[in-house]
């Protein structure tokens, strides 16, 4: 195998599929990219058995081929080099050369019989997708993805095929993030399935504004096909909670706050929130929210913001890192803040279909 290509477009490709390679990989063969040199171009692919990846770039190819390398020590090589273009050769024993003005690597590669191959979908339910509705939805939920891996059915992202209706939703236990967006799909692609976190980062990679992404699901794998590469991963396997239930039905109080003033002063206000707490309290009264952190070591901090606002005079604490997840992660200029009491989870919406249900913290005054 022999081919010629530009450094950047290498380096390109290699980027986009080496996320997926585990550092702690007990088989040699998942540490390596599987390099296919045919009709022009070299498509790649990386795989951790979970989650696999493939795409693939323009090159100039002198002799058709295929061989794995080490992905992780290949972009670090290709990252380096001194010239425009880079020249690689392959040997039989898989030995890379690999040539770029006057430098010269050489890398032991293994053979790409031994390399998994990704799933194939045949039969599967398809549905398609703006590119953009999905970065988005991923964007307004991945945050709230639980990490700990005793509720492993909480390690990814729901999402719902059904009604006409794509819907996504990630929790913690603590808080939760929820998308509706209308889509069209027969009937009989309804279904519910959890895509892990993994998998979730890997697509927002590869998204972007334009364009479509073409979704295949089986009864246990997904795949996503976006601008010529491929995404496939393995399902969670499990029930995913009664999400519906937690949130609350009727709020009595809904406050209008500027989004980018909020997230600032929570985030000036958060700085002297103790350790032990890790609170914010938001204390209302007539036409103002008033933010207060304190921390018995450290001493207290208050900022006052105008809203309209004439209900009852009360106070809710909430961790201030949940507050501001969502916050950073909306575009809208308002957002509104549907609260019952100091005790009942509030829910922060906007004009659209989000919202996001945050359990509240004890109060101390």
């Amino acid at each position: 195998m022999k081919f010629t290509i530009s450094k950047q477009s290498f380096l390109d490709a290699l980027q986009q599929v080496q996320h997926v390679v585990s550092n702690r990989t007990t088989l040699p063969i998942l540490s390596n990219v599987l390099i296919e040199a045919a009709d022009g171009k070299l498509k790649l692919t990386t795989t951790d058995l979970d989650v696999g990846v493939s795409g693939s770039v323009e090159a100039n190819i002198e002799k058709e081929g295929s061989t794995t390398l080490p992905v992780k020590r290949l972009v670090s090589i290709v990252r380096e080099l001194p010239a425009e273009n880079v020249e690689v050769s392959v040997d039989a024993k898989n030995h890379a050369s690999i040539k770029s003005g006057p430098s010269f690597f050489k890398i032991i590669g293994l053979g790409e019989d031994e390399f998994p191959p990704l799933p194939k979908f045949e039969d599967a339910k398809e549905y398609k997708i703006a590119q953009a509705v999905m970065k988005d939805s991923l964007k307004k939920t991945s945050y709230a993805i639980s990490t700990d891996e005793t509720r492993y059915v909480l390690n990814g992202i729901f999402t719902s095929f059904k009604d006409g209706k794509m819907t996504l939703v990630a929790t913690d236990g603590r808080r939760l993030a929820m998308v509706e967006n209308d889509l069209e799909f027969p009937s009989s692609n309804e279904a519910d399935v959890i895509i892990p976190s993994k998998a979730v980062q890997e697509l927002q990679r590869l998204l972007s504004d334009e364009g479509d992404v073409v979704v295949k699901l089986t009864d246990s794998q997904i795949a996503f096909e976006i601008n010529g590469s491929l995404l496939v991963s393995k399902l969670i396997e499990g029930n995913y909670p009664n999400y519906r239930q937690v949130i609350p039905g009727n709020t009595t109080e809904r406050v209008q706050v500027g989004r980018e003033a909020f997230l600032e002063t929570i985030r000036r206000v958060s700085l002297l929130a103790s350790d032990k707490s890790n609170s914010v309290k938001l204390a209302f009264g007539p036409n103002y929210v008033d933010l207060m952190a304190n921390s018995q070591d450290i001493g207290e901090a208050s900022e006052k913001i105008d809203i309209s606002y004439d209900g009852k005079e009360f106070a809710i604490a909430f961790n201030p890192e949940f507050l501001m997840a969502p916050l950073k992660n909306l575009t809208t200029e308002d957002v509104y803040l549907d609260l019952i009491d100091e005790m009942s989870p509030g829910v922060v919406r906007i004009d659209g279909s989000f919202l996001y249900v945050i359990m509240p913290m004890r109060v101390t005054n």
